[in-house]
């Protein structure tokens, strides 16, 4: 079986190589059938590598000097630095050297750059940023985070069926569950964009959308798939980061707050250990922004090496399973 090629963005993010680099190298003694590609300062990545035992077949290190910092312009930085890591993890896309991409570096340059360089499916208008997130029973996806903050209403319904497509065929939902993000059940609901989108996912025949839903229903696992737009989409995921992060520390503070609370820690250690990895975004891995010619999976900026681990097997599970042939099949219905 052929290989599947990831470049990977190693000086992209807050914790860049160390982290990216980490990732890798846990990425390929997790899948034997994964090859990385590691772009950026050729030494600073070797001096990393130099730390793990690992098979050095199964990466190799391409230098790019160049650096794209988080506040530059996204449009410039693209333009100007072709000799970055992100650019040229871009064009090993464009030019089939990858199969598909992993970058916790610049939102804003991984979005100019995923639709300048490597460009969009024919027929996909707007490519969409789709994370996975942890639910009552499983994961949701949820379809835009960041990516379009003012799209039309055919944009929302090319989201649906692409989240329908990666949600069958990468999670293994079989029919997955589609609903539109809205400040109520009713069908009435809305503003005038989730109005007409409804009324136009209402007669898609091949997705299996069931209406409209609200923020509170998504953690308990109402739909698969949560369609929105960026705006509204960000505000959730950040929103989800923001509660889980404060629950982990409250629980946390309350079982360390006595001597009883302690010993009750100790002895549901094991299953609270296991309940709260079911709600570890990094698990999941990053982004993928669906629509494009191929891949290209946004990371955290914050990533550390699970997530971009994750992100890297991500990329694997797409190729293998062929899913922008099957988005492509599935929009132009």
């Amino acid at each position: 079986m052929k290989k599947v090629t990831v470049a990977l963005d190693c000086m992209g993010g807050d914790y860049a190589p160390q982290e990216p680099v980490k990732g890798a190298v846990e990425a390929v003694k997790a899948n034997g059938n994964v090859f990385v590609k590691l772009y950026g300062v050729k030494s600073d990545i070797e001096a990393e590598l130099s730390k793990y035992q690992y098979n050095t077949e199964a990466i190799e290190v391409i230098d790019a000097p160049e650096i794209i910092e988080m506040a530059e312009s996204p449009v410039n930085a693209i333009r100007e630095k072709e000799n970055s890591s992100l650019v040229k993890c871009l064009r090993a896309v464009r030019d089939g050297e990858a199969d598909g991409m992993v970058s916790a570096g610049s939102t804003g340059a991984n979005l100019v750059g995923g639709q300048v360089i490597i460009g969009r499916i024919k027929g996909v208008k707007r490519p969409p940023l789709a994370p996975l997130l942890p639910t009552k029973n499983g994961v949701v996806l949820l379809i835009d985070c960041g990516a379009n903050v003012d799209p039309k209403a055919k944009n929302l319904v090319q989201f649906a069926k692409m989240g329908s497509v990666y949600m069958e065929n990468v999670v293994g939902i079989k029919n997955p569950k589609v609903g539109l993000l809205n400040i109520g059940a009713e069908e009435e609901k809305g503003n005038a964009l989730t109005k007409e989108t409804y009324s136009l996912l209402d007669k898609v025949d091949d997705i299996n959308f069931v209406g409209n839903v609200e923020a509170r229903d998504i953690p308990e696992g109402a739909v698969d798939v949560a369609v929105c737009d960026a705006f509204t989409g960000n505000m959730v995921l950040k929103t989800y980061e923001g509660v889980g992060a404060v629950m982990l520390s409250k629980i946390k503070g309350a079982l360390l707050s006595s001597l009883k609370t302690k010993i009750g820690a100790l002895l549901i250690k094991s299953s609270l250990k296991e309940t709260m990895k079911a709600f570890n975004i990094e698990q999941y891995g990053g982004a993928p922004l669906l629509g494009l010619n191929g891949l290209l999976v946004k990371t955290h900026g914050n990533s550390k090496s699970v997530e971009i681990k994750n992100s890297i097997l991500q990329c694997v599970t797409f190729q293998e399973m062929d899913i922008n042939n099957k988005i492509i099949e599935k929009i132009n219905k």
